[in-house]
């Protein structure tokens, strides 16, 4: 169920939201009409690459800058929209990879599962959607989640959470924690369920591994984050350097979600915090992104608490570039290493006596 449509949230009347919806339309045509004189081709990489990469940068940016500047009740109707339009245009484009789309609810928390066609049936990976704590829904996400279950034969739960600022936190972090034990009770063990997220939805994956341990739950298979927002401070050089390159706007929204809460705290800046005792992780981000110095940091203070940590750093790439730009090389190998990261941790090779052993009677033979 999208933020809009729950009875709680207040929307705006119709014609008020068809003219924030021109509105929108206008200034992404302006926006569009901008690309030429940015010199699109310029770049790293080849021509329709880079037009590729600045076509989308300057769309994505000129669109979250403008919802984020709408009064809420016109972001939700704006939001309930692209949802409708998402859950219809989606959803084929899986139909070649073999995974199917349904709705579920764990626990009282709505939601949409993506299931591969030989899926593995004690294993899943609960997947938290980004959208900076206040926006988009599991529906949005579906041809990225769709391929996350293809690469990993596992199914992919993405709950609908409740988002901010009707709801701030802790609503959240008890939602995913609630889909969390609840998929643990329908028999997917710890070892087998993964936990993954982007943006906001990746601060909420780390918070939701404290929590679990706050709580005295088993800890999760692995972590699998795409340019996760790890510390609501923004204080670190990235967040400016980075600005003029990124997809993010300049004024980053948390407020709205920390409702008050100390951003250094650890439960919603896990970067800050006790790192010792998390599952394996695997870590995708850009470059040139606005939260890469607090990635890098967070990767480092994994390491160094013992953690087994893989980093994949795209240089001259943006903030969630593998969901936005599916098509890129640099997208192909986090898919790839996802794939890999999962495998690994649910097919256990046998023990170095075995392969000795095996390899002695094929020598024999």
């Amino acid at each position: 169920m999208v933020m809009g449509r729950r009875p709680e949230v207040k929307t705006a009347s119709r014609p008020v939201a068809a003219l924030a919806v021109a509105g929108l339309a206008a200034h992404l045509a302006t926006a569009l009409a901008s690309v030429p004189f940015r010199r699109p081709w310029r770049g790293p990489a080849g021509r329709l690459h880079n037009v590729g990469m600045s076509v989308t940068r300057t769309v994505l940016r000129a669109f979250i800058g403008y919802a984020t500047s709408l009064p809420i009740p016109e972001f939700r109707s704006v939001e309930i929209l692209i949802d409708d339009i998402c859950r219809v245009a989606l959803p084929p484009f899986l139909g070649g990879l073999g995974v199917s789309v349904a709705d579920v609810e764990f626990d009282g928390v709505p939601g949409i599962e993506y299931r591969p066609k030989d899926a593995r049936a004690d294993a899943a990976v609960l997947y938290l959607h980004g959208g900076g704590f206040i926006g988009t829904s599991p529906s949005m996400y579906a041809t990225f989640t769709g391929w996350i279950a293809h690469e990993t034969a596992c199914r992919v739960v993405v709950p609908d959470y409740r988002l901010a600022p009707e709801f701030p936190y802790p609503a959240s972090l008890l939602d995913a924690i609630a889909v969390y034990e609840a998929i643990l009770a329908s028999g997917v063990p710890a070892e087998r369920l993964f936990v993954s997220g982007d943006s906001g939805g990746g601060n909420l994956a780390t918070s939701l591994t404290v929590e679990a341990r706050r709580r005295g739950l088993p800890r999760p298979a692995g972590l699998i984050l795409f340019s996760p927002e790890l510390s609501l401070t923004l204080d670190e050089a990235s967040i400016t350097d980075n600005a003029d390159r990124d997809i993010l706007p300049w004024n980053i929204p948390v407020r709205p979600y920390l409702g008050g809460l100390d951003p250094h705290d650890a439960r919603v800046s896990a970067v800050d915090g006790d790192l010792r005792g998390f599952p394996p992780a695997l870590v995708a981000f850009g470059g040139e992104e606005m939260f890469r110095d607090p990635i890098q940091r967070f990767v480092e203070r994994l390491g160094d608490a013992g953690v087994d940590v893989t980093a994949i750093e795209e240089p001259a790439m943006f903030h969630v570039f593998p969901i936005l730009m599916p098509w890129a090389e640099a997208s192909g190998r986090v898919y790839r290493a996802v794939g890999r990261f999962v495998r690994e941790r649910l097919e256990p090779r046998p023990s170095p006596k075995i392969e000795a052993r095996c390899q002695d009677q094929h020598d024999e033979t």
